[in-house]
């Protein structure tokens, strides 16, 4: 079983992670915050001091961080104590930019794979999401299977650009969502039909998350998300729904974006 270093322990490397110790790899942590890490350290998994320090014995690496800014700051400590052979497996969302620019810092013999997922901490936790994988992924894609359903997306980056695309299309439908019951409400018409009338529609999916409970995705991140989205192409539309988000963000950055659909609503 190889050695793997986890980086990043949030809400969804934390329950990632939790698999990656249960299906019996030897596992180092590390998190900004250490405290994060007792539950999995009281497990058996080692706590490393220092991204540096977590890694350097690691056949796999694996980074869930916040943002680019965030995959920076680890590369900088990272890149100089990989050993050649080893997999860097960068699961963040962080756009197709900064996984060529981590790919120009690593040594020789270091491979780079982007593999952002789709879902949420529910599916986290039970091993159901979806992974875009892309690069050379097959040496480690029966480590990504216990997370997930692998799906091959192309070349060093493709899985971090498609991950932009499936991002917006989702957040910028719960915002039509929010705005379509908000045109509802100005027509006088009753809130839970016109809800369930959309659940019925092709917006149905969206509908859904859009009123979902016991998941999260940051309003924060999800403005994180839509700028780098609207970064790499002019999407107006995508645009006027991250401004929305960014209005919910500044009152509770940390809420899930469920919790935009009712600002909008009344905007």
């Amino acid at each position: 079983m190889e050695k793997i270093a986890f980086l990043g322990l949030g809400r969804m490397g934390t329950p990632m992670a939790a698999r990656l110790l249960a299906a019996g790899h030897p596992l180092t942590v590390w998190n900004r915050t250490p405290a994060r890490a007792a539950p999995l350290v009281a497990e058996g998994a080692v706590l490393g001091a220092s991204p540096e320090e977590a890694v350097r014995d690691a056949d796999v690496v694996i980074t869930m961080l916040t943002g680019p800014r965030a995959l920076t700051a680890v590369a900088d400590a990272v890149v100089p104590a990989l050993r050649p052979g080893t997999t860097w497996i960068e699961m963040s969302t962080v756009g197709p930019d900064a996984i060529r620019e981590l790919a120009e810092r690593l040594k020789d013999g270091v491979t780079l794979v982007d593999a952002p997922v789709m879902g949420s901490t529910d599916r986290a936790a039970d091993g159901t999401l979806g992974i875009l994988a892309g690069g050379e992924a097959s040496a480690t894609e029966h480590v990504l299977v216990r997370l997930g359903t692998v799906t091959r997306t192309g070349p060093l980056g493709s899985g971090a650009a498609l991950k932009l695309v499936l991002n917006a299309a989702v957040i910028g439908g719960v915002g039509l969502v929010a705005e379509a019951l908000r045109l509802a409400d100005a027509l006088g018409l009753d809130g839970d039909t016109a809800r369930t009338a959309l659940a019925g529609s092709p917006l149905g999916g969206v509908v859904a998350r859009a009123f979902a409970e016991g998941v999260h995705f940051a309003t924060d991140l999800a403005v994180k998300d839509l700028e780098l989205a609207t970064g790499a192409a002019a999407l107006p539309v995508v645009q006027a729904v991250s401004d929305h988000f960014r209005r919910a963000a500044a009152e509770d950055p940390g809420a899930d974006i469920a919790h935009a659909v009712p600002r909008i609503r009344t905007a």
